[in-house]
């Protein structure tokens, strides 16, 4: 049996999104590259701003990642620019990727109330959705249980969802460090995630609900005491690479939770292209670097 339909035969056996994860990034490696075709990206590689350069980037991601990378994370934010013609090449990579065996965490920051929050859980995370990924980072600060349409419907559908707990912007500490009482609101979102993720660890499973903590949040860990491997959960990290993670602030931020951590890396992998060889080659030697420092 080959690489990628061992792969996709784990999305069709009923597995949870956490186990599928797991599995996949003992196969592959547990690197999430990013595509993020933003203008300067875009233009480095020689292709115009445009619908068909924003084509060609996406599909040449596809063409590199697929069936050789575990996850992938599209930045949605990067396509909507281009309307609906952007949406569709979204939806087509996505597609792809999945047919592929690669996992898909659609990067879209989602977070609203009632009705709204679960019109973006059936739009991201339903079974009649049009091109869903396996997992979707959402946005908590309504509230961690304004997530609740999403959460559900993720457990029912075999999917994931990662939630923003503490991000590296400079802007994050004003919200995610503040405390009610003697909780910060970053430590709600770990305990709350914890809760979700109980049942899966009594049974010695990884869970499906993860969270998102930047490479690059320096001892913000420490400071707020937060116990990342209570989590028992992904630990998506954006930040590795370009954007100045390195290997010991992959150590000092996520500690004994380190073997649950998906470091993700657009810009560095990305700068590779746009030959498809050389940008899969980039990908395959980040993923062998990442799981030596893992293990």
């Amino acid at each position: 049996m080959s690489t990628t339909d061992s792969t996709t035969d784990l999305a069709m056996t009923g597995l949870t999104f956490g186990q599928r994860l797991r599995a996949t990034t003992d196969l592959h490696g547990p690197l999430c590259a990013g595509i993020d075709p933003h203008r300067t990206l875009v233009e480095s590689w020689g292709l115009g701003y445009d619908l068909d350069g924003l084509r060609r980037f996406t599909d040449t991601c596809v063409e590199a990642f697929a069936g050789q990378v575990g996850v992938v994370k599209p930045q949605s934010a990067f396509f909507e620019v281009f309307g609906s013609r952007g949406v569709a090449v979204l939806e087509e990579a996505i597609t792809a990727l999945r047919e592929a065996g690669t996992l898909v965490i659609l990067d879209a920051k989602r977070g609203d109330i009632g009705s709204t929050m679960a019109a973006y859980a059936e739009a991201y995370l339903g079974k009649d959705a049009v091109a869903p990924g396996d997992a979707v980072t959402v946005s908590p600060y309504l509230g961690f249980e304004s997530l609740r349409p999403a959460l559900d419907l993720a457990a029912q559908t075999g999917r994931g969802v990662f939630v923003l707990a503490l991000t590296s912007n400079p802007e994050g500490r004003s919200v995610q460090h503040a405390r009610l009482r003697d909780t910060s609101v970053a430590e709600s979102m770990v305990t709350s995630a914890a809760s979700m993720n109980a049942a899966a660890a009594a049974r010695g499973e990884l869970g499906s609900v993860g969270l998102v903590v930047g490479a690059t949040v320096g001892t913000a860990v420490q400071e707020l005491q937060l116990d990342l491997a209570a989590v028992n959960g992904p630990l998506l990290s954006p930040g590795v690479g370009a954007q100045g993670g390195t290997s010991d602030d992959l150590r000092r931020v996520f500690g004994d939770a380190l073997h649950n951590v998906l470091p993700a890396s657009s810009r560095e992998v990305l700068s590779a292209g746009p030959d498809v060889t050389a940008l899969r080659d980039r990908a395959l030697e980040t993923s062998a670097t990442l799981a030596d420092l893992l293990r």
